[in-house]
């Protein structure tokens, strides 16, 4: 005898195409990129496939395994995959989300890339040796012969996984391993220790307390030299097919991010390649580590667009109390608000991969800018992603709860991109350091700023406001979090003043800059347009 009648339930939110999002076109366009539509469409309706999103959980589902040694005992440090996961890498690679915009003279190349990587987001894990990668070639590029024997192999389009020397494959990944288990950001604290060799190659012996992705081809690397702390190259295996001495101690059992091998690995006599002159090793990979950063904000913002999608998508199509949650007023006010949060993480991220790629063409200006807005971003949108995820989740309910919703492999991650290349506090700190230190960058963010003056009277008392925060030093660092707060908030505000949706950028300066708006999300005052901001948030199903 049948108990039961299935009925108002949500259909599957599958085939629609994720790069279908306003904010995100319109700055393409606006940065240089619209040559790429086409292909962060074609990524999008991938990205929003069925396939794409099962290749997602399934790697998620089965994570990847330490094998330490083989069947006869020899050490082979290898991880095991699902083939989900090189699934997702193969289609990374393919479009370009690695390294390839080095290769690419084309104007807005890192603009497509950051477009491409925001809408590929069916899995953040594997993200990480996409991102690391990118972020590798500058670093590399401080040492001409290794960047013209390796660049090449990490800007090419295909994903050539396996442990083989690096320069008989036909494309590469490269990762990071640069903090210790005594120091965390504090790299300078680290005790690897390098020692020259004869034939200019250096010796490390030490340990590394996280090695994302610990079967990329090629790592960068911090080890103490006679100099001081230097920047290395090493590889995973060595020009004669051997296995380098990169022991893989054990994976870390991780919040989220659970698709992605993270490691701790030992150095028993490595061989590795200097990059970078000897004592010079932080100044070596801070482009690594900007263009990292800029990575977290892009994962962030791509965070939020999920959740709120999700969330709109469900409430859509589920009905409470004789209505659908659509037409509620207040999870109208609940969905609008993560929207405009979302937007706004969009507009910042996406002036943000513009600054990079016009400062990667000598713009001084731009760079200027990139330097103090990158940090700013990345302290604000990170931190913002963690409510922002327990928000959307909720409007799901107790469906949200569970794990075949995917909104708690969403939450899971929303942490991370904070922590990564430095945690709040780090990231506050080196706005003020970079003030301090680069008169220059202040005024470059004035400039932004004030593009958008005189248009919204809001935006111009919270200017005077952050004006007032910056000619006032006492206290600086105890003031770091509100001051960077408040730089976050005005530039978003300006952005979207200046290109967003009227409803959008009235919401947002109501809310964020007037104070309007209470401790939760969901508290929009009355007067907002709703509807308009709710329908930019709206996935269209095929």
């Amino acid at each position: 005898m049948t108990t039961h009648e299935v009925f108002n339930q949500v259909p599957p939110l599958v085939d629609y195409d994720a790069a279908d999002d306003p904010a995100l076109l319109d700055a393409l366009e606006r940065e240089g990129a619209c040559w790429a539509a086409a292909e962060v469409h074609e990524l999008g309706r991938l990205g929003g496939s069925e396939q794409a999103i099962e290749w997602g959980r399934l790697a998620n589902e089965h994570p990847p395994v330490l094998r330490t040694h083989d069947r006869y005992g020899h050490r082979i440090d290898e991880v095991e995959f699902h083939p989900s996961w090189h699934d997702l890498m193969r289609t990374a690679v393919a479009y370009g989300l690695h390294a390839a915009p080095w290769a690419d003279d084309r104007v807005g190349a890192h603009v497509a890339r950051a477009a491409k990587f925001y809408t590929w987001r069916t899995d953040a894990g594997h993200g990480c040796p996409i991102s690391m990668t990118y972020a590798s070639v500058p670093a590399l590029r401080h040492n001409p012969d290794l960047a013209a024997a390796y660049e090449p192999l990490l800007t090419a389009g295909v994903y050539d996984f396996g442990l083989r020397a690096p320069l008989t494959k036909r494309g590469l990944l490269a990762g990071m391993s640069m903090t210790e288990k005594q120091g965390g950001s504090d790299v300078r604290a680290n005790t690897t220790t390098a020692r020259p060799q004869p034939d200019g190659s250096y010796r490390l012996v030490g340990h590394k307390w996280f090695t994302s992705a610990p079967m990329c081809d090629v790592f960068l690397t911090l080890a103490q030299t006679p100099g001081g702390l230097t920047c290395f190259l090493v590889p995973r295996v060595l020009p004669d097919g051997t296995l380098n001495p990169l022991r893989l101690m054990r994976l870390k059992d991780k919040l989220g991010n659970r698709s992605n091998a993270s490691s701790e690995i030992e150095y028993e006599d490595a061989v590795a390649w200097r990059v970078g002159d000897e004592g010079r090793g932080v100044r070596t990979i801070i482009d690594m580590v900007n263009l990292t950063r800029l990575d977290c904000v892009i994962g962030a913002a791509a965070g939020m667009r999920q959740g709120v999608i999700t969330a709109v998508h469900h409430a859509t199509h589920r009905k409470a109390f004789g209505r659908y949650l659509i037409d509620q007023p207040l999870m109208r006010n609940v969905l609008a608000d993560l929207a405009v949060e979302s937007e706004a993480a969009t507009v910042l991220m996406m002036r943000l991969a513009g600054a990079t790629d016009r400062s990667a063409r000598g713009d001084a200006g731009e760079t200027a800018f990139k330097r103090l807005a990158l940090a700013v971003g990345k302290y604000w949108i990170c931190k913002r992603w963690p409510g922002h995820a327990a928000e959307a989740l909720e409007c799901l309910g107790g469906n949200g709860y569970v794990e075949e919703s995917g909104m708690p492999r969403l939450f899971r991650e929303s942490p991370l991109n904070g922590i990564w290349e430095g945690s709040g506090n780090v990231a506050a700190l080196d706005v003020l350091r970079a003030m301090t230190r680069e008169p220059q960058v202040i005024e470059a963010f004035r400039a932004e700023v004030a593009a958008a003056a005189g248009t919204e009277p809001r935006l111009d008392a919270a200017v005077r406001q952050v004006q007032a925060d910056l000619s006032d030093p006492a206290d600086a660092e105890l003031r770091a979090r509100r001051v960077v707060e408040r730089l976050a908030l005005v530039l978003q505000g300006a952005l979207l003043v200046r290109h967003g949706h009227p409803a959008v950028a009235d919401a947002f300066c109501a809310s964020r800059l007037t104070g309007d708006h209470g401790q939760a999300y969901g508290t929009l005052p009355a007067g907002v347009d709703f509807a308009a901001i709710i329908a930019r948030a709206t996935p269209k199903v095929s």
